[in-house]
């Protein structure tokens, strides 16, 4: 009686023992599947973005007119063939020495390009798009644009570089294209912060409020620059999550204003 006792306790453990690895073998499959399609999004969306560097970089440069609500603008060629897969890019942001380099969209929110690529299907990546206030033809005085901070470093995974100063001294001129022109963003400020801050404040009552805003975010800055900002200058402001500086809230911003090329 006493072995049989035994015998049913050691089955009963051993029942327990195969369902707990059971158990352990499911979380270990369901983890690897999740790492596993993570990394395919990852390389899907690289390979994506590939396509429209390569449809940008090979474009010419001229410009074509059109319409654009009911007032005659220049459209640059090199938008062209972009445009035939989805009109919503209004830009290209480039910066050297970083994997920064891919179309900028902008729709009638900002939630539509938050978790969709510039062919409009899913993706955890999203895309570089500009805030739905922003007039890209006519260029608001703080023009903002968004990327998540991605951990292979894609998208605007790459912009806290600008943390390191040599980084920050060096690399003070950021490529930023419209299909109206070209500029350059010469780099004012970059800092850590939260969405407490209203950095992302596109327009201003007064020439006063606007150069206190500017004075605000070269105060933050985490080095100086001597790049000076009049009432008639404008500014880019590039935002980006940072999980690091605070896991909810943060924020890393770099910041900068146009320079247009000839």
């Amino acid at each position: 009686m006493q072995k049989e006792q035994h015998t049913n306790k050691d089955k009963r453990r051993l029942s327990f023992g195969h369902f707990i690895n059971f158990i352990c073998l499911g979380v270990f499959l369901y983890a690897a599947f999740q790492i596993g399609d993570t990394l395919y999004q990852y390389w899907q969306n690289r390979n994506t973005l590939a396509q429209a560097q390569q449809i940008y970089h090979e474009q010419p440069t001229e410009t074509i007119t059109k319409s654009n609500k009911g007032t005659v603008v220049q459209i640059r060629e090199q938008f062209n063939s972009l445009h035939q897969i989805n009109k919503d890019i209004i830009g290209w942001i480039s910066i050297d020495d970083t994997s920064i380099d891919y179309p900028i969209l902008q729709a009638e929110n900002n939630d539509y390009y938050l978790y969709r690529n510039y062919e409009r299907d899913n993706t955890i990546a999203g895309s570089i798009f500009m805030d739905y206030r922003n007039n890209v033809l006519t260029h608001d005085r703080n023009t903002v644009i968004y990327g998540h901070n991605m951990k292979d470093g894609s998208m605007f995974g790459s912009l806290d570089k600008y943390m390191n100063e040599d980084f920050f001294r060096s690399h003070n001129t950021i490529q930023y294209d419209t299909v109206y022109g070209k500029y350059n963003i010469e780099i004012v400020s970059a800092y850590e912060t939260t969405t407490d801050e209203y950095y992302i404040q596109t327009d201003f009552h007064s020439d006063e409020e606007y150069l206190q805003f500017v004075q605000g975010i070269k105060e933050k800055s985490l080095y100086e620059t001597d790049t000076n900002i009049s009432a008639e200058d404008k500014l880019v402001t590039l935002s980006t999550c940072d999980s690091q500086f605070h896991y909810d809230k943060g924020r890393f911003v770099v910041i900068g204003k146009f320079v247009e090329q000839p």
